[in-house]
């Protein structure tokens, strides 16, 4: 994993849950931050996928891990 600089636990939640708390997340960050998402929901990778690609956002890393789903994201 690369730095970040915020990480959102979303482990147990289920879609939208894990956008919508990244969406929140990301509001706090500055342009150029990193966010490290965790999360569970199989459906995740392509949320996260079509989310980067809809506002503006890098989805820089997106890899799985024992069944946990590991997203960096760059804020826009």
């Amino acid at each position: 994993m690369s730095n970040f600089d915020q990480e959102l636990d979303a482990t147990g939640l289920n879609c939208p849950l894990p956008i919508l708390r990244a969406k929140k997340s990301l509001a706090s960050l500055d342009s150029g931050q990193v966010l490290h998402v965790i999360a569970t929901d199989p459906g995740s990778v392509k949320d996260f996928e079509a989310f980067s690609k809809q506002t503006g956002n890098e989805l820089m890393e997106s890899s799985e891990d024992g069944g946990k789903f590991h997203f960096l994201i760059k804020k826009g």
